[in-house]
């Protein structure tokens, strides 16, 4: 098997492994709005999950992502493993030390995140929100352990147990539904969620002892220098998401009565599934080979792998988009709009989401490029398009807010799109066969199929939606029916417009059979 067959066998299967657990945190977050709906107590929940999640994304997450796996691999190559374990060991140690410290200081400043978090919540729901803070805070130490493992095990070539975590922790918190939620209520699953993710860290640990890995607590290595040299010019381009998703939060949280935080949270959470499972698989397998080609200085190898991973992220984007945005209510409807569900958490969602699916591409291109600038142990260009990106998410936010939900969600996707642009012209002049005429017209070839077959599946939906029903099977008929017609029309078009990628696709079809 050549390496090309072996990557793509690889991210086949980190792309089922992520892709089942990103469908359990659907049915954790169905779950939720079964329960809860889309009140009070559900933004309050969301709000409190998500800012231990977006301190520790933009704190630690650079040191993890960007910085630690390229020096690691780095020592790997020259120093052997014995010393790069050494270096995983010190990193361990203290990320432990400084999640914890962070963990205590939130929880003693509970009051005031929760204010400026939810400023628009009421009385009661923010005092709850205040308590649930408090409760989820520590997840943050058990997520730096989870994610330092992780960097060794990716870098490791181990991939499945990684992508595994997500199954684990929403395992768990789904098991809390069916048995003890409606006796401990909203603070159960908060300790539900506390224990799955601590369970991430703890099924990494046979793999990485299998490995050879053996911890020995220690707080100096050289390498941490490189690390944290690194990590100060990336952080900042990792802050994209977590801040982005700060903003649109504290504007949504005071559009709607109690009901905006967790219908953009809903929404983010199918956008996330749909697009980021997708973008992250290829992403993780290829960080660690962008590494060792950086380190090798393959040059030519290093463009060929960025250019064929965004071309074949956009491949299946750029349908995904437009597939996304003619189905988003009915997929909400079948998803979310059961018990305490409400007809306004339906349109508020799928408004979001039809829009939020606008910046699928560029979240893909972004999340390449900033990982191919970081194997270099380069922050610069990704650092600049951070803070562009924010910039523009806090003043779009600003000017659209009297457009509501929609306008923030399309915020958002700009806000993802920008940081793209600025890459691809930055790793443009670097590796002139990025950017080329003919990638254009692939482009617009990919576009052109991907609109007729949005044309498609907007003639099946709405001929079905009269007669489909409102049970489980009639909206389950309006989303599938679309979603298989637009499969067939997508891919026979692309052969029929030679998209180069749609050949690669059928030439791997023939060498099979």
């Amino acid at each position: 098997m050549n390496e090309k067959s072996k990557r793509l066998r690889t991210i086949s299967i980190m792309f089922l492994l992520t892709l089942t657990g990103k469908v359990l945190g659907l049915v954790r977050d169905m779950l939720m709005g079964r329960y809860f709906g889309t009140g009070p107590v559900a933004d309050a929940f969301f709000v409190a999950s998500q800012v231990p999640r977006n301190f520790f994304d933009a704190i630690f997450a650079s040191a993890i992502s960007a910085s630690f796996i390229p020096v690691f691999n780095e020592y790997l190559e020259k120093e052997g493993r014995e010393e790069a374990f050494r270096l995983a060991s010190s990193f361990i140690t203290l990320m432990a030390l400084l999640t914890t410290a962070l963990a205590a200081a939130g929880m003693v400043f509970a009051g005031p995140l929760a204010s400026f978090q939810a400023g628009g919540f009421s009385e009661a729901a923010l005092a709850l929100c205040t308590g649930l803070l408090r409760t989820l805070f520590p997840t943050i130490i058990f997520t730096g352990l989870a994610f330092s493992m992780v960097g060794v095990l990716q870098s490791l070539g181990e991939f499945n147990v990684p992508a595994l975590l997500s199954t684990v922790s929403n395992g768990i918190i789904i098991l809390y539904y069916f048995t003890l939620c409606n006796r401990f209520g909203v603070w159960g699953l908060a300790a539900a969620y506390l224990l799955g993710w601590a369970m991430q860290a703890a099924v990494q640990v046979p793999s990485m002892h299998r490995l050879g890995y053996r911890y020995r607590p220690a707080l100096t290595h050289p390498g941490l220098k490189k690390v944290f040299a690194l990590m100060a010019s990336v952080m900042v381009s990792t802050w994209i998401q977590p801040v982005n998703m700060v903003v649109s939060t504290r504007y949504a949280s005071g559009l709607y009565p109690d009901s905006g935080v967790s219908a953009m949270t809903y929404a983010n959470t199918l956008y996330t599934i749909l697009a980021g499972v997708l973008v992250l698989s290829v992403s993780n397998v290829i960080f660690p080979e962008l590494s060792r080609l950086a380190v090798s200085e393959q040059g030519e190898d290093f463009g060929a792998l960025v250019s064929s991973s965004i071309r074949s992220l956009l491949f299946l984007l750029i349908p995904m988009t437009v597939g996304l945005m003619t189905i988003a209510e009915p997929l909400v409807r079948l998803l979310y709009d059961w018990g305490e569900w409400t007809a306004e958490g339906t349109r508020l969602t799928s408004e979001a989401l039809m829009l939020l699916s606008l910046g699928m591409a560029g979240y893909g291109i972004q999340t390449i490029l900033s990982r191919a600038f970081y194997a270099f142990q380069s922050g610069k260009a990704p650092l600049i398009a951070g803070i562009v990106s924010i910039a523009v998410n806090l003043v779009l936010c600003q000017l659209t807010r009297s457009a509501g939900i929609g306008g923030l969600a399309l915020a958002a996707s700009l806000a993802a799109t920008v940081p793209a642009v600025l890459l691809l012209a930055a790793m443009g002049r670097t590796y002139k066969g990025l950017l080329t005429k003919k990638l254009l017209g692939d482009l617009l070839r990919m576009l052109a199929a991907a609109l007729i077959m949005g044309g498609a599946v907007l003639a099946v939906r709405f001929g079905l939606q009269g007669a489909a029903g409102d049970g489980l099977a009639g909206r389950a008929v309006l989303v599938l029916a679309p979603v298989c017609v637009g499969v067939a029309v997508y891919f026979p078009l692309a052969w029929l417009f030679r998209v180069p990628e749609m050949g690669q696709v059928v030439e791997m079809v023939r060498r099979r059979k």
